[in-house]
């Protein structure tokens, strides 16, 4: 059973375009603009989007993202209330929704609730960042059978044995981080990239989507040829912190997914 991810980017692979994937924290500034937010983003090209569980101790994200986790949490966002979210998206848009996170939240919640939860709100991946293929067992099993994608992240430090596992265990695609570090950080390397990628296809042969530090179209425009696509995050939560929940935030976003979305195609 394919999921929203895997036909959307095999559709788009088929017209030659590139995946955008934008990435915003549930709840932040609160859970009815979060909504608005995706069908803000939906509408301004973007093809799958990435929803941030808000967690205390979020490590792999730079402060920019960490603020967006705090902001969220001191609102009341929940799993739960999450999940209930994209229930009533899915009355609205189908676009595919990948919920993106840490482990702690998911295994309190339960995982077998959690999938099945997962499954009846209509989310159609997960990454769970501190939750690499060799542990992720439980949770596989969780959601067999299900229209579940479990994302991987590939980093410059995957060695052979990491890539079998996720060539064996992922779905959906993988995701390619394109440097040792935090979100947001400002550490791009294009040649880097190209060299790494090149090893990464000769083990993976899931769509290919590259992510932190990317943050204007220039950068889009040098690294959409690498791979299947790009996600943008921190550069969208900025924009969300400074804005709030003024009117100007929808324009805003808007305007520079649009941009972004042309630099990839």
């Amino acid at each position: 059973m394919k999921s929203r991810i895997s036909n959307k980017l095999s559709q788009l692979k088929k017209s030659g375009q590139k995946a955008f994937v934008p990435f915003i924290t549930a709840g932040d500034p609160n859970l009815s603009t979060t909504e608005k937010l995706i069908y803000t983003l939906e509408k301004s090209g973007a093809s799958v989007i990435e929803l941030g569980m808000p967690f205390s101790d979020p490590m792999a994200d730079g402060p920019t993202i960490q603020k967006a986790n705090e902001r969220a949490l001191k609102k009341g966002c929940t799993l739960k209330k999450i999940l209930d979210l994209v229930k009533k998206v899915r009355k609205n848009s189908q676009i595919p929704i990948l919920l993106m996170g840490y482990y702690n939240p998911v295994f309190q919640y339960g995982l077998k609730k959690f999938a099945q939860d997962c499954a009846k709100s209509g989310v159609d991946g997960l990454l769970i960042v501190d939750l690499p293929a060799e542990e992720a067992g439980p949770l596989r099993d969780a959601i067999k059978g299900k229209p579940i994608d479990i994302i991987y992240l590939i980093t410059p430090t995957s060695d052979e044995k990491r890539l079998k596992l996720i060539k064996r265990y992922g779905s959906g695609f993988a995701y390619y981080v394109s440097f040792t570090g935090i979100t947001g950080a400002n550490r791009l390397n294009v040649s880097q990239v190209k060299q790494k990628l090149k090893t990464v296809r000769k083990h993976i042969k899931l769509p290919i989507n590259i992510g932190f530090g990317i943050s204007t179209p220039e950068h889009v425009r040098s690294l959409a040829p690498l791979a299947d696509g790009v996600v943008v995050g921190s550069a969208l939560i900025k924009r969300i912190e400074k804005h709030g929940t003024s009117s100007a935030l929808f324009g805003s976003i808007e305007k520079y997914v649009k941009s972004l979305v042309k630099a990839a195609n």
